[in-house]
Parts: C-alpha cells; sequence; structure tokens
C-alpha cells in the first residue's frame, strides 16, 4: 500500500494560488506540484467555515448530514479510522480547536496533535470569572480584551500554531516511520487564516515596508466592526499581509515535501486542498461562513498519480477522502457520500453536475445551497432573502435573480429538498457540541469564529 499525505491549508482562496491564474508569485511550490499533478479547477468545499468543511474532508459527508458541523458522530467514519483498519500509521498535526478530539476528530490516529490546551491558570480564571462574576462584570472583561486588540493591536495570546512548527512535527512523524508499515500523514496550517501575522521576509515579497503585528492586528478589527470604512490602500495592505502568509505557508509546504521525498521516494500520494477561502468585502463583509464561491472555490491537486491533467469538472470536498481510499486500494465506506476521482483521470467517468451543502447558524436557522455550472441557488431560513445567480453572466455573484428566472428556482428548490430529506435520513442523536474549555472558546473567538 502507498504512503499517503493530505496537505489541507485553511481559508487559502482559490484565485490566489498560482496554478489557477493569480498574477502574484504566492505559490511557487506548489505550483511545481501542480505541474507534476491532477488539478481539480472546480473544487468547491460545501459550506465556508472549518467547522462546516472538515466533516466532508475526513469523513465524506456534507455539514449538516448526522449533525456533522457540531461534532463527529459515532455514525460516522474518519478517514484516519478507514486507513488505521487497514493496516497504516496514521498521523494528524494541525492546530484549529474545532477540528480537535473535543469535536470527536481524534479518532483512528496513532499520534494526534491538536494543540488543545492544559487547563492552565489563565483557563482557570476565565473559568472562576465566568462562574463568581455577574454578567456585567464579565462583559467588561470580554470588551476590555477587545478595546485592548483594537486600538492597540495587541493581540491577546496565541491562537494556533505557526506552519514551521506543524511542519517539523509532521517531519518527525515521517522520519520515524519504517519502511514496512504505510504511513497516513494529515497536516493542516492555519497561518492564512486570520490575524495576518507573516514574517517580515515574506512581506517584502509583496510590499516595501512591512507591517507590524500591531498594526495588521487593528487593520483585521477594522476589517470585521466596520468594513464599510476601509479605505483602498488598507485593503490592499491587508490583501499583501495574505500573500505573505500564503508564501510562507507554500514554503512550509515544500519543506514537507522534500522530507515526503527523501523519506518516502517515489512511493506516496499527496492531496493539497483547503477547507475554504475567504471573503475581502467583495459583498461588503470580511469573514463569516458564507455560500458564495470567494468563499467555497478552493485549490485541490492529486499528486503521485501517473496523471498531469487538469480538469474542469465540479468536485466536492467528500470526494477528497474517497479518492484516497480508493487509492490505496480501500473499498469506500457506505456512510461516505462522495466519489473517488480516480473515476474521473482514469475512466474519464464523471456524474457530479452540483455541489451542495448548508449549515446551520448559531440561532439555529438553516442555510443551504446548490451549485451547478450555470447556476447557484441559496436559501435561507431566517429573513435574510433567498438568492439565484446566473453564474456565466455574473461569475462575481453580485446580482441576485431570481425573481426573473422561477422555473430554475424552482427546480433548484427540488435537489435543495432531495438533500434535505438525505439529512433527515443521517441524523444522529450524539452530536451535541462539547462543553469547551474557557481558554478553547477564547482562542476560537480570537480567530474570529462564533464559539
Amino acid at each position: 500500500m502507498t504512503n499517503i499525505l493530505l496537505v489541507t491549508i485553511d481559508s487559502l482562496r482559490a484565485d490566489h494560488v498560482g496554478y489557477h491564474g493569480y498574477e502574484r508569485d504566492t505559490t511557487p511550490n506548489i505550483d511545481a506540484y501542480a505541474e507534476e499533478s491532477s488539478t481539480f479547477m472546480n473544487a468547491f468545499s460545501h459550506v465556508g467555515g472549518t467547522r462546516f468543511s472538515f466533516p466532508s474532508i475526513l469523513s465524506g459527508v456534507t455539514p449538516m448530514m448526522y449533525g456533522g458541523h457540531e461534532r463527529i458522530s459515532a455514525d460516522q467514519t474518519l478517514i484516519s479510522e478507514v486507513l488505521d483498519d487497514a493496516g497504516y500509521r496514521t498521523g494528524g498535526f494541525h492546530s484549529n480547536l474545532y477540528v480537535s478530539g473535543q469535536f470527536g476528530y481524534d479518532r483512528g490516529w496513532d499520534e494526534f496533535y491538536d494543540s488543545a490546551p492544559d487547563e492552565s491558570t489563565t483557563s482557570k480564571f476565565r473559568k472562576w470569572a465566568k462562574t463568581n462574576l455577574d454578567g456585567r462584570l464579565l462583559n467588561l472583561l470580554k470588551r476590555g480584551y477587545d478595546f485592548i486588540e483594537s486600538s492597540q493591536g495587541i493581540n491577546v495570546g496565541s491562537y494556533h500554531v505557526p506552519a514551521d512548527e506543524i511542519t517539523d512535527r509532521a517531519i518527525q512523524f515521517i522520519e520515524d516511520s519504517d519502511d514496512e508499515t504505510p504511513t497516513f500523514v494529515w497536516a493542516h496550517y492555519m497561518d492564512v487564516h486570520h490575524p495576518f501575522l507573516p514574517p517580515e521576509e515574506y512581506q517584502r515579497e509583496f510590499r516595501d515596508e512591512p507591517v507590524s503585528d500591531s498594526d495588521s492586528i487593528q487593520l483585521r478589527r477594522k476589517f470585521i466592526e466596520e468594513p464599510e470604512a476601509v479605505t483602498e490602500e488598507e485593503h490592499q495592505t491587508f490583501i499583501d499581509l495574505y500573500d505573505a502568509e500564503i508564501q510562507f505557508n507554500d514554503a512550509e509546504v515544500g519543506r514537507l515535501m522534500d522530507a515526503v521525498e527523501a523519506n518516502w521516494g517515489d512511493d506516496y500520494v499527496m492531496a493539497l486542498t483547503a477547507d475554504h477561502g475567504d471573503h475581502f468585502l467583495e459583498h461588503g463583509y470580511f469573514g463569516g461562513a458564507r455560500l458564495l464561491d470567494v468563499k467555497n472555490h478552493v485549490p485541490l491537486l492529486i499528486n503521485g498519480w501517473d496523471d498531469t491533467g487538469s480538469y474542469d469538472e465540479l468536485v466536492g470536498l467528500t470526494d477528497l477522502p474517497c479518492t484516497l481510499v480508493d487509492t490505496a486500494g480501500i473499498d469506500v465506506p457506505d456512510n461516505w457520500f462522495g466519489q473517488s476521482l480516480r473515476r474521473l483521470v482514469f475512466d474519464g467517468e464523471w456524474d457530479r453536475t452540483e455541489i451542495l451543502g448548508g449549515y446551520r447558524d448559531s440561532d439555529g436557522y438553516e442555510h443551504i445551497r446548490v451549485r451547478e455550472p450555470e447556476w447557484k441557488l441559496i436559501a435561507h431560513e431566517d429573513d435574510e432573502a433567498d438568492e439565484l445567480y446566473a453564474l456565466t453572466d455574473d461569475p462575481e455573484e453580485q446580482v441576485n435573480v431570481i425573481e426573473d428566472h422561477p422555473s430554475e428556482e424552482r427546480r433548484l428548490r427540488k435537489r435543495l429538498d432531495d438533500h434535505r430529506q438525505l439529512v433527515r435520513a443521517t441524523q444522529a442523536d450524539d452530536v451535541q457540541r462539547p462543553d469547551m474549555d474557557e481558554e478553547v472558546k477564547e482562542r476560537l473567538r480570537r480567530l474570529g469564529y462564533d464559539e
């Protein structure tokens, strides 16, 4: 059985990747691998958010199946469990707490690093404060954190592990492998997620003067809290920082791949993708788990196959775990809902014509979408207006044409109803969100998540 490396990069938009046509040299290493890979140019996450995307990447389901965006159900099967059962040595390395052991992602790994904190003194204080302070004092403390970040650019605490440390851990696991046991490694990088604090050497690739961490953090707060007040210069500065983070992350992917080739030779398959992209005010806001293409169009390549084709067919992230276990010669689990991309690449067969997905927001309202090559319908359960986009004429999804195309709306609503039926058929009873440690909640909140 072949060794498998899965690389995922948080918040990496496809249109900021070189082989997708981006004019800046953000991804020289990834571009070089793309030339030797199968590349899937229309790959989409099923929702634009980490906790909604990883049920697809690691367990082959769309986000609302099994209640999977609250936590992984016992009825779901992780790719780590499949490969572990098949005799693989498995190692996972990341620092996004929505994919931590608390959320059920620690199953099937021989080694699993998720950076979840031990209960520190700070954490114990926050837990004490929540229990013993009245609501006004507790809110005052939280506002104090926000004020410090907004006014002084001080980021109170470290909320993800930098790419070089994730690479070091993954390399150590690879170097500890033996020649007799196949190995599966998953490395997830957080640096492309805001706040953008790239090393100065990478900033200088895109701008004359580097931006200080404090200025970058203050700018992020402005993007979140006052997007209408962001100037053109500030917008470009933010893009510069984002691109610098991408290039830093690309360098670490290159370092990881050097170790893979040194230790595994040609006996590996590497898949690289992102869990989602990001918004940079194209629709008036920054961040958020949304269903528009700038947040859902992601890079996806498979390196190590005897193929260097580029494919324009619609691909969903549920297809990725199916592809990897199929590559290992293992049957795809019955409770996965994707397809192996080997059918497309080696058999010329592909019948996916749409990408479905949806999520429930913090108030319990459903937001669900179906995307075809030419049309997209987004339906909202709250008071937000439903959206229909004619993608051929409006690829940037700026004009809602739902009043002009009632027949397309009806047709696509039928597909959403079919997906809701499938979601209901896979409900599980054990998916309540875990009771998170106060330090975990704080780290997620500082990353911009609604924890």
